[in-house]
């Protein structure tokens, strides 16, 4: 049976009956087959397209004005070919372009992808994120780059190789940050249907934040329409009963607590004191829609216009929500000594000025302890208590540990491998982050996962196939000359003992309310 509690459960809904399973594993073995079909045409294509401008540059020799005689050629090329794709001769030249960038450019990819080692997302992230690598490093980054590749979707890596390829470049994060935040800015582009596009140009982490905080305020505001819908079933059906047990009454109060006070939000929904609550109970509105109200309110006003956890005159709970951003920053980053970028929740760098600012805001921030040699977390600690247990998993994990997912874990559950009811400990090597579909997914499907030293977790799929899943391994990472053995401890194998001989590298993330720059 599968608990409440985000924790685990059992798994006996939506299984299917072996001949479901045998059915699959055939689709499986067609999927692979037109897979590999598919990424020869796609690897031929990009060869053919490069080949073209190979041509066009053939073309164009000797001529007096090189430039313009190798853009006509590639044209005339170009036009010629999109008869072929079913294209205009402008998509087709840019992709001529770019292939021939990546024939050029990148031939460790190309090969790797004709191997098979490499899908087109993968070889898509690598020529995106290498451009900013210089050429005479470029090489040492697709190596690197094609190792990380390797069994992980194209999202995941995104993240590591910018970091990598920031790391790479001549000149430091810090000081293209700075230059280009002097760029930041708000503008207007006016659409169709009364509609426009308000976009702003902000910091990264700033931008986080802000989508951050206006998430948690609409998933209240939803979370207390739910708690409104059951507050007025429970209020009308209980009729005599109410007399008995005091349950309607309760109800109603609970109601009456949440439509309190009059307010009026952006989309123009009402609610009275007491008088008509059904504005707020009938609200439909989707996430994105409420954000964008909740968005609307906070520039307009300075706070929501609608909050249903107000009561009275009395402040509600979304005024009190603040940003919540996770960032991995090196200790020598903390002091001044490294002006490398920082790591945002696994998603992209940001500079190292604000990495210190986040941590000098910060309430609590956690030290990681890291292994010496690999680099994984093996404990957190904090100087105030807290929930420990909890900042390791995520520190660990940094999101969701399904195969392929990449919801950061503090948008995650955390989940027992082993189900506490069948005798699985609370405890970090028994517990992983799942977002809520893979978390379904694991206990309401035939999908069954187990984890191994180091918080590897290794996924089956119904059809019998393995998905070994690693922890994420740091972005910011120290190695030593006199490598050391971990020793472990009776509770947890993977942990190493703290000792003069055998000291983990600190490593620190804050984790901060995001204050204004």
């Amino acid at each position: 049976m599968h608990s409440n509690d985000g924790l685990g459960g059992g798994m006996d809904a939506g299984m299917g009956n072996d001949g479901d399973v045998d059915a699959l594993a055939a689709l499986v073995a067609d999927a692979e087959a037109a897979a590999d079909v598919i990424r020869a045409g796609q690897v031929r294509e990009v060869r053919v397209l490069a080949a073209a401008g190979a041509l066009a540059e053939k073309q164009a020799a000797g001529a007096s004005e090189r430039v313009k005689a190798r853009e006509m050629a590639l044209r005339g090329i170009a036009a010629e070919l999109a008869g072929v794709f079913v294209a205009t001769d402008r998509t087709l030249q840019r992709r001529i372009d770019e292939a021939r960038d990546l024939v050029d450019n990148f031939p460790l990819t190309m090969a790797a992808w004709e191997d098979g080692r490499l899908v087109r997302g993968h070889v898509r992230v690598i020529q995106e994120i290498g451009c900013l690598v210089p050429a005479d490093d470029r090489e040492d980054f697709e190596r690197v780059a094609i190792e990380r590749c390797e069994g992980e979707t194209p999202n995941r890596v995104r993240g590591s190789l910018q970091m990598l390829a920031e790391r790479m470049h001549p000149r430091t994060f810090a000081e293209r940050h700075e230059e280009a935040a002097a760029g930041r800015c708000v503008q207007v582009r006016t659409g169709a249907d009364g509609m426009s596009d308000l976009i702003a140009t902000l910091p990264t982490v700033i931008a986080d934040g802000i989508v951050d905080r206006l998430t948690r305020q609409a998933r209240e505001i939803i979370n207390a329409r739910a708690q409104a819908d059951g507050a007025g079933a429970g209020a009308g059906g209980a009729g005599s009963d109410a007399a008995d047990d005091g349950a309607g009454s309760a109800g109603a109060e609970r109601a009456d607590a949440l439509f309190a006070a009059d307010a009026t939000g952006a989309d123009g929904l009402v609610d009275h004191a007491g008088a008509d609550r059904s504005s707020f109970i009938s609200d439909a509105r989707t996430i994105d829609q409420v954000r964008a109200d909740m968005f609307s309110d906070l520039l307009l006003a300075g706070s929501p216009a609608l909050d249903p956890t107000a009561t009275g005159d009395g402040n509600g709970t979304l005024g009190a929500i603040r940003a919540h951003v996770q960032v991995a920053v090196s200790a020598l980053t903390l002091m001044g000594q490294d002006e490398g970028p920082a790591d945002l929740a696994g998603r992209s760098p940001i500079d190292a000025t604000a990495a210190r600012q986040l941590a000098g805001d910060a309430t609590s921030w956690d030290r990681l302890l890291t292994h010496p040699v690999t680099g994984t977390v093996l404990e957190c600690d904090t100087y105030r208590p807290t929930a420990a247990m909890v900042r390791v998993l995520r520190a660990r994990d940094r999101h969701c540990r399904f195969p392929g997912c990449r919801q950061p874990a503090i948008r995650c559950e955390l989940d027992h491998t082993t189900a506490a009811s069948h005798g699985g400990a609370t405890h970090v090597c028994n517990l992983a982050n799942l977002c809520k579909r893979h978390h379904d997914v694991k206990h309401h499907t035939r999908w069954r996962v187990r984890q191994l030293a180091g918080g590897t977790l290794v996924w089956t799929s119904p059809t019998g196939r393995a998905y070994r899943e690693d922890a994420p391994p740091p972005l910011v990472a120290f190695t030593t000359t006199d490598p050391v053995g971990d020793q472990g401890t009776p509770d947890c194998p993977w942990f190493a003992r703290e000792t003069p001989e055998n000291a983990p590298i600190d490593v620190a993330r804050p984790v901060a309310d995001a204050p204004p720059f």
